[in-house]
C-alpha cells in the first residue's frame, strides 16, 4: 500500500450536502426518469411499476445500510466503494470489485451521453444527423470540466440541480393538470405489449424482470457519493446521511412520477412517447424546462461518473495491487485530483462512443447499460457480503455507529444482489461474475501483503471456533479417523523427509503440526522459541506444505518432549499419531524410549522413520506392507493406502506380505489376506512367502527394491531400549526407507471395520 506523504496537496473538505447528497441526487434522477420511466408504467402498469421501484429500492437501501455501517466503523478514505470492500474483505475482493466497480462508472459516462444524444433526437429531430458529433462535444466538456477539478464540477452541479428541481416540478404540473381518475384505474394493471426481448424462438412481449432490467439503473446512483469519499471533511458521518436522503428523495419522486403521470397519460402515450409526451403537453411553455431537464439530468450523472471513476482507480493504484496501475496513483498538487486517471476514463468514454456510432448497430444503449448493471449489483452485493462478514463474524472490533444495521439485512441485500442480477440478464450476469472472478483470481495468486486488515479472519475464526465446540460434544469414532500428526522434527529443514512423509499420509485429510524444541538456557528462551516459530514458518511457507508450527524452548530434550505431548491440541483435535526419526547412536534411548511410552499412554499411535533421503521423483513407487498379525496391521494398511492417494504416489503399488512357515498354510493366508483387503475396501496384492528362514533374509530379498516398507513394532521398557535398538539396526540394514508403526490395540482394531 503507497503510504509516501504528499505534504505537498491539498485535499478538497466537501460536506454531506455538496459532497455525498448532490452528486447523489443527480445520479439517481437521470436519464431513466425522463427516458423509461413512463415505458415502465405503461408496460408493467402502475401496480406494477410501483412493485418494481419497491424491490429496486429495497435492494438499494441495504446496500446503502450496508455501506453507513462499515463507512461508521473505520476512517474512510479515498476510493469509495473500493476501499470499503478491500478493507473489509481483503485485497483479492477489493481489487476485483474495484477494477469491475470503475469500469461500470467509466462505462457509465457514455452510457448516460447516449441518452443524452437519444432525447436530443426526440427533441429536436432536425439534429439527429449530427448526433455523434454532439456526444462526442459534451464529453470533451464534460472532461474539461472534470479536469478543472472537483471543485468547480460541484459549483457546476448546484447549477444542474437547479435546472433538475424546475424539470420535476414542470413534470408534476403538466402531469398533475391531465390527471383523471379513469386515466389512473385504466393504467393500473400491466399489459405487456412491446415485442423487444430476444429468445430463441424470437421475440416476446416484454415481462417484469424484463422491465425490471431496464429501470433498476434509477436506483444505481447513491454510490457517486460514495466515490467522493477521499474528498469529504467527514466520510463517516457523511456517507450514511447524505446516501440515505439522496435514496429517500429518489423514492418519493420517482414514486410521485409513476402516480402522476399513471394518470395523466394514456398507455400508448406512456409506451410509445415516453418522452415527447411530457414536453407536449406541458403548459405555459414549461417543455423547455423539461428538456433543459433531460440535459442536465444526463450530463450530471455523466458528470458525476467522470468525477468518481477516476477517484476509484486511482486508490486501487495507490494500494500497489496491480503493477500496470501504478500510474494512476498519482494526484494534483491542489486538491489531490486523479488527472492520470480520468486520463484513462476519458479514453475508455471516447472508445465506447466510437464504438456505439461506428461499430454497433443500434443496439449499443442496451448493452452498455445491461453491462453497467451486472456490475453495479455484483457491487452492491458485495458491499453487503462485507458488512455480513463483520456483523455475522463477531468481529470485536467491527462496533459501526450506525447503529440501524444487523446482519441479515446484508445477508439479504447480498443474496437479492445476486438473485436479480441472473433473473433479469444470465449471460450478462455471466460475463460479469468471469471477469470479477478472473480479477480475484489474479489477485489471490499474486498472495499479496496488504497493509491493511480484513474481516475474513474474524469471520474464519469465529467458524472455526463455533465448529471446534460443536466437535469437542461428538464423541470419537474410529470410523471417521482422521490423521493428526505431531512429528518431531528439529529444524525442519534439516529433516525434510520426516515433514514429507508426514504431509504424504496426512493426504490433505488430517493435520499436521511440526515440532522444535530447542534445548538452551532459561534466560533466552523466549528469544529461542520466536527464532524457531519463525523458521518453521519460513520452511512451510517456502515449501507451500500445510501444517502448524509448535516450537518449544526448554533445558531438557525431554522434558519439552513431554511438554509438546501433554499440550500440543487444537481445541478438542489432539494428535493421534507421533512421527520421529530414528534413534542415533548419540540419542538417550532410556528418555527417548519412555517419551514413547508417554505417547501412548496418552493415546497417540507410535510412527518412526528409518531413512534419510525421499524416494526419486520419476519410476514407479512401491509401498510394501508386512502383515504379522492384526496388531498393528490395521493402521499400517490405513497409512499405505492415504500415502497411494497423496500427490506423487497414485500410480505406487501396494503389496501385504506374510511369511508363513509351511505349504499348507498358504492357500488360507492368501484367503485371509483377501478378506482383510475385501474388508478394509484397499486395492493392494497379497503375497504370501512360505519359508523357514530369518525374517531379517525374508524381509531383504522381498523388499530391498521397494520405495517405503511398513513394519510393525512394540517399544520396549527403557532398560531394554540399546538391545532393542541394535537388533532393528541389524534388521533394516541397507533397507529402503522404513515406517515402524504402533498402533493403539483398540484403535487399531477398529480403524478398518
Amino acid at each position: 500500500m503507497d503510504t509516501a506523504p504528499r505534504a505537498a496537496q491539498t485535499k478538497n473538505q466537501f460536506g454531506t450536502f455538496a459532497g455525498v447528497y448532490v452528486p447523489s441526487i443527480l445520479t439517481i434522477l437521470g436519464a431513466i426518469m425522463f427516458m423509461r420511466a413512463n415505458f415502465v408504467t405503461g408496460e408493467a402498469g402502475i401496480i406494477g411499476a410501483l412493485s418494481i421501484l419497491l424491490l429496486a429500492k429495497a435492494v438499494s437501501v441495504l446496500s446503502v445500510i450496508s455501506v453507513s455501517a462499515i463507512a461508521t466503523n473505520m476512517t474512510v478514505r479515498g476510493g469509495g466503494a473500493y476501499f470499503l470492500i478491500s478493507r473489509s474483505l481483503g485485497p483479492e475482493f477489493g481489487g476485483s470489485i474495484g477494477l469491475a466497480y470503475f469500469l461500470a462508472q467509466a462505462l457509465s459516462i457514455p452510457f448516460y451521453i447516449l441518452g443524452f444524444t437519444e432525447a436530443m433526437a426526440f427533441a429536436l429531430p432536425q439534429y439527429s444527423a449530427w448526433s455523434a458529433d454532439i456526444a462526442y462535444a459534451a464529453a470533451a466538456l464534460l472532461l474539461v470540466v472534470a479536469w478543472v477539478g472537483a471543485s468547480w464540477a460541484i459549483r457546476v452541479q448546484y447549477v444542474v440541480m437547479g435546472a433538475l428541481a424546475l424539470s420535476v416540478a414542470a413534470i408534476f404540473i403538466t402531469g398533475g393538470m391531465h390527471w383523471s381518475e379513469a386515466t389512473f384505474m385504466h393504467n393500473l394493471a400491466a399489459n405487456y405489449t412491446q415485442h423487444v426481448v430476444p429468445t430463441p424462438e424470437g421475440q416476446e412481449p416484454h415481462n417484469f424482470w424484463s422491465i425490471f432490467a431496464i429501470y433498476f439503473p434509477a436506483v444505481t446512483g447513491f454510490l457517486a457519493g460514495v466515490n467522493m469519499s477521499g474528498d469529504l471533511k467527514d466520510p463517516s458521518r457523511s456517507i450514511p446521511k447524505g446516501s440515505l436522503l439522496a435514496v429517500l428523495t429518489g423514492f418519493i419522486v420517482y414514486l410521485l412520477i409513476i402516480l402522476v403521470n399513471g394518470g395523466a397519460f394514456s398507455r400508448e402515450q406512456l409506451i410509445n412517447q415516453p418522452f415527447e409526451i411530457m414536453g407536449q403537453m406541458a403548459p405555459f411553455g414549461m417543455g423547455v424546462l423539461i428538456a433543459l431537464g433531460v440535459v442536465a439530468a444526463t450530463l450530471s450523472s455523466a458528470l458525476g461518473s467522470y468525477l468518481g471513476a477516476p477517484r476509484i482507480l486511482q486508490a486501487v493504484a495507490r494500494d500497489r495491487l496491480l503493477p500496470f496501475l501504478n500510474p494512476f496513483a498519482g494526484g494534483s498538487k491542489k486538491g489531490d485530483e486523479p488527472l492520470p486517471a480520468l486520463a484513462l476514463t476519458a479514453v475508455i468514454t471516447f472508445g465506447v462512443l466510437y464504438w456505439s456510432y461506428n461499430i454497433a448497430q443500434g443496439d449499443s444503449f442496451n448493452i452498455v447499460a445491461s453491462v453497467i448493471t451486472m456490475f453495479f449489483l455484483y457491487t452492491y452485493g458485495t458491499l453487503n457480503l462485507a458488512a455480513f462478514t463483520e456483523a455475522f463474524g463477531r468481529n470485536p472490533s467491527f462496533r459501526p455507529r450506525f447503529k440501524q444495521f444487523h446482519w441479515s439485512t446484508a445477508l439479504v441485500g447480498f443474496l437479492a444482489c445476486g438473485a436479480i442480477a441472473f433473473i433479469i440478464d444470465p449471460p450478462a450476469a455471466v460475463v460479469a461474475v468471469l471477469v470479477i472472478g478472473a480479477l480475484y483470481w489474479y489477485l489471490h495468486h499474486r498472495e499479496l501483503r496488504a497493509a491493511f486488515g480484513d474481516a475474513r479472519r474474524g469471520f474464519i475464526y469465529t467458524n472455526v471456533r463455533n465448529q471446534l465446540l460443536r466437535l469437542r460434544s461428538m464423541p470419537a469414532d474410529p470410523k471417521n479417523w482422521r490423521p493428526t500428526i505431531l512429528v518431531f522434527t528439529g529444524n525442519p529443514s534439516t529433516r525434510d523427509f520426516l515433514v514429507r512423509y508426514a504431509n504424504w499420509l496426512e493426504s490433505s485429510r488430517g493435520i499436521v503440526m511440526i515440532v522444535n524444541i530447542i534445548v538452551g538456557s532459561d534466560e533466552r528462551s523466549g528469544f529461542h522459541h520466536l527464532r524457531a516459530t519463525k523458521q518453521i514458518e519460513a520452511y512451510l511457507e517456502h515449501n507451500n506444505l500445510p501444517a502448524f508450527p509448535i516450537a518449544v524452548a526448554t533445558d531438557d530434550l525431554s522434558i519439552g518432549m513431554e511438554m509438546v505431548l501433554q499440550t500440543a491440541s487444537i481445541g478438542p483435535i489432539r494428535p493421534n499419531l507421533v512421527m520421529l526419526g530414528w534413534p542415533s547412536e548419540r540419542t538417550n534411548l532410556q528418555a527417548y524410549t519412555r517419551n514413547l511410552k508417554s505417547a501412548t499412554a496418552k493415546g497417540m499411535s507410535l510412527l518412526m522413520i528409518r531413512g534419510k533421503s525421499l524416494p526419486p521423483q520419476m519410476g514407479q513407487r512401491s509401498i510394501d506392507v508386512w502383515w504379522r498379525g492384526r496388531q498393528n496391521g490395521s493402521l499400517m494398511l490405513l497409512l499405505a493406502h492415504m500415502l497411494q492417494h497423496s500427490i506423487g504416489w497414485t500410480s505406487a503399488r501396494i503389496r501385504i506380505l506374510r511369511v508363513v512357515p509351511r505349504e499348507v498354510e498358504k492357500e488360507p493366508a492368501l484367503t485371509d489376506l483377501r478378506n482383510i483387503m475385501e474388508e478394509a475396501r484397499v486395492e493392494a496384492e497379497p503375497v504370501v512367502i512360505v519359508t523357514e528362514a530369518s525374517f531379517r533374509e525374508v524381509l531383504q530379498q522381498h523388499s530391498m527394491q521397494a520405495t517405503t516398507v511398513f513394519l510393525g513394532f512394540a517399544t520396549p521398557e527403557p532398560e531394554e531400549s540399546q538391545a532393542w535398538r541394535d537388533m532393528y539396526e541389524e534388521l533394516l540394514e541397507g533397507m529402503p526407507t522404513t515406517l515402524m508403526v504402533q498402533a493403539l490395540d483398540e484403535e487399531d482394531k477398529a480403524l478398518l471395520g
